[in-house]
């Protein structure tokens, strides 16, 4: 079965076959439309992708690029980015496109590679701000941002409350009378999303009176075995704390393990509080109080802003920001009534 085939028996002309297997559908009437696509499922008929691409001008791929990742790493270590990587991967496929995942130390490494691809558009995870200008000004294709702090650079970016997660995640503690608290996060030297959220967790502690200084602070990479560590670290610390708040859930679950191992109960002995509110948490023991985000939002924003430029061949620029909250669950104990 072919076009021609097709278009005899439904007695239209090859162009009308073309227009309804291609979503042209404003050039055919639902008539005509129904017909054809009956006659298409019944012949069991496939287009040629590749040749609609060309014909097209397309590939039907859209990049997703995980950065600062090294040769020997695995993303599936964080659970943050496989849950946002398959928030994305849904979008793309009811768009009916392709998705081509590519991990990379330095996010500039998949300029050629992304020419070479010949994709429609590409997501970029988390990028520092001095690689955004080089990434625009090397990649001619559309692009949208998630999690990246880069002002003035005129780029379609969504992301979170980052300020106010870190905010809300110090005010819960507080808010059930810890005082003593202890911060577990990756280096918060660069700007970005984990330098937002120890803004707004040390403004939270200004603003209540707590006493947060540098000695609070536990710094760590975004892996459990790391965060087990620091939890061991924590528990043999002497620091008197109270309470731990985690910059991500991940790095809390091995927090918890951490001081479990070292004979402190989670919320008895030590109350922790996680961020991005994982699905995971709730198979923790206890379960996770976290602050959280919404994945499918994201992905559904990141992918109607990319899919207008494709579609419309525009270039838009935009920074979006998702309200967030704390779930809570069974990992913070109050201390006050």
């Amino acid at each position: 079965m072919n076009i021609s085939e097709i278009a005899r028996q439904a007695g239209v002309s090859k162009a009308t076959v073309s227009n309804v297997i291609n979503g042209k559908l404003s050039k055919v009437s639902e008539e005509t439309r129904e017909r054809v696509e009956k006659i298409i499922k019944e012949a069991g008929y496939k287009p040629n992708v590749m040749a609609r691409s060309l014909v097209k001008k397309e590939s039907r791929l859209i990049g997703v690029v995980v950065p600062y990742l090294g040769r020997d790493e695995d993303f599936f270590a964080n659970p943050y980015n496989a849950h946002i990587i398959a928030a994305l991967e849904k979008y793309i496929r009811r768009n009916e496109y392709y998705l081509m995942l590519r991990c990379v130390g330095d996010p500039r490494e998949i300029v050629p590679l992304l020419s070479s691809w010949n994709v429609d558009g590409a997501f970029f995870l988390g990028i520092y701000k001095d690689e955004v200008s080089q990434i625009k000004s090397q990649i001619d294709i559309p692009i949208v941002f998630l999690d990246t702090y880069a002002p003035g650079e005129n780029i379609v970016n969504i992301g979170i409350e980052d300020y106010r997660g870190g905010y809300l995640s110090a005010r819960y503690l507080i808010s059930k009378g810890h005082s003593k608290i202890a911060l577990v996060t990756p280096d918060i030297s660069s700007e970005g999303v984990i330098k937002e959220r120890y803004r707004g967790f040390s403004d939270a502690c200004k603003e209540a009176g707590i006493p947060f200084k540098k000695g609070n602070i536990y710094n760590t990479e975004s892996t459990y075995p790391s965060a087990v560590t620091v939890g061991q670290d924590i528990a043999f610390g002497g620091g008197d704390y109270t309470a731990i708040a985690c910059m991500s859930d991940i790095v809390a679950f091995g927090v918890i393990e951490g001081l479990k191992q070292c004979g402190i109960r989670v919320p008895y002995d030590m109350s922790v509080i996680g961020f991005d509110n994982l699905p995971d948490c709730e198979f923790m023991t206890p379960k996770l109080t976290s602050v959280a985000q919404d994945f499918e939002w994201k992905a559904k924003k990141a992918g109607d802003y990319l899919f207008k430029m494709i579609e419309e061949k525009t270039q838009l620029v935009a920074d979006e920001k998702q309200h967030i909250r704390v779930v809570e669950r069974q990992s913070v104990r109050a201390l006050t009534e």
